[in-house]
């Protein structure tokens, strides 16, 4: 019920406005953002700071209603088709904006061109896209990814693809439980999108490097723990650099170091057990290693409180996803060269699996669920401890 959203007041997907501002670009920029991001609604004749009804007047509905839609088509490239309809509450009439998740971005305000016109939604706000943010939805309009295109900077090296495919042999082999697994070829590279050939010349695309040397800066994980529940005092940090699928393991064996190990008794078996499902704390990093935002200059980082584990992705939900849907098992791929390798090596189960898997880990262990929350532009994961509760 749209009275019932009203209520709740305006967040990430919806926004009041207590009539059509004078000013378009007031309310066009959140039209741009809402495209760009996962959508969301612009309510006219709503009072955005007492969340009163006022209404619009009911003679000049279809007027501004009109004049909405024109603007809207006038001032926004590409062109966004939102669906402007009319509801009535209380005998007052409400406008409402629905903007659904573009195919086509990035979207931005014409008049001020694609580097200043570009919006996002972040935490119930519309701000510029930044040079980061803009590459990646210029990427996700072309329907590419970072990891697929070419990396000029390096040459094809066949020792470290016969290194890479041996890898992946040896994780496909520890999966299946058997040596019967066909060896990994370098065409196999080739069919996964992780080199190209180019006219019969093997060239390295950013995936390639990724999973090998890894030079890029940013393409790491920072792990740390800190006393107590905050980001103050350091007790051990470690940042781990190389091949992605080495820094998962490293990140993770990282955190088991840190976290408290118990028992389990079963009739009469008695299991060591962590206080946190193993297999929540390698999604939470492996989720963050595969889908973020390798154009934006931050790393993955893994911090270790008293009371929770922290995984932090950089980037934004990609594709108009909402923590909604990915609770339900929705999932968009990022970086499909490494998400297409992980899966082969099993680091991956199945496409949008993992986060219900976490969830249900954390209620077979009887422990708090899992937080997803959106920081700014990144994505973070909360994984609490039991033993914090107990104690306290």
């Amino acid at each position: 019920m749209l009275a019932d959203e009203i209520k709740t007041g305006e967040s990430a997907n919806t926004e009041f406005k207590v009539e059509v501002p004078k000013k378009s670009e007031k309310y066009i920029k959140s039209v741009v953002a809402f495209a760009n991001t996962a959508g969301g609604k612009i309510i006219i004749g709503v009072d955005d700071k007492t969340h009163e009804i006022v209404g619009v007047e009911k003679d000049e509905v279809f007027k501004i209603m009109d004049g909405i839609t024109n603007t809207i088509s006038d001032m926004c490239y590409p062109q966004i088709f939102p669906n402007i309809g009319v509801d009535t509450i209380d005998g007052k009439c409400v406008i409402v904006i629905e903007v659904y998740p573009g195919a086509s971005r990035p979207y931005y305000i014409k008049s001020l061109g694609k580097e200043a016109g570009a919006y996002i939604r972040v935490s119930g706000t519309s701000r510029p896209a930044d040079e980061a943010i803009l590459k990646d939805l210029e990427l996700q309009g072309t329907h590419r990814s970072f990891d697929e295109m070419i990396c000029v900077e390096q040459k094809y090296d066949k020792n470290k693809a016969e290194e890479l495919c041996a890898a992946i042999k040896r994780y496909m082999v520890e999966a299946a439980r058997t040596n019967k697994v066909k060896d990994v070829m370098v065409q196999n590279l080739v069919n996964w999108g992780v080199l190209k050939n180019i006219d019969g010349t093997l060239v390295p695309t950013n995936a390639f490097v990724l999973l090998t040397n890894n030079t890029f800066l940013f393409a790491k994980i920072q792990c740390a723990l800190f006393k107590g529940t905050e980001r103050v005092v350091f007790i051990d940090k470690r940042d781990f650099e190389g091949p992605l699928y080495e820094q998962i393991e490293e990140a993770y064996e990282f955190v088991l170091k840190h976290i408290n190990l118990g028992a389990k008794i079963s009739g009469l078996v008695r299991t060591d057990a962590y206080e946190i499902p193993t297999e929540a704390i390698r999604e939470a990093i492996v989720n963050a290693t595969t889908h973020r935002n390798f154009l934006d200059r931050a790393c993955v980082q893994v911090a270790v409180y008293d009371d929770r584990v922290e995984v932090t992705s950089p980037g934004m939900l990609y594709g108009g996803l909402t923590i909604e849907q990915i609770k339900e098992g929705g999932s968009k791929i990022r970086n499909r060269c490494i998400a297409e390798v992980f899966s082969r090596m099993k680091i991956i189960e199945s496409w949008g699996t993992g986060i219900k898997r976490m969830f249900s880990s954390c209620k077979e262990y009887g422990i708090r669920e899992p937080e997803l929350l959106e920081i700014g532009d990144s994505f973070r994961v909360n994984l609490y401890r039991p033993s914090y509760n107990e104690v306290h």
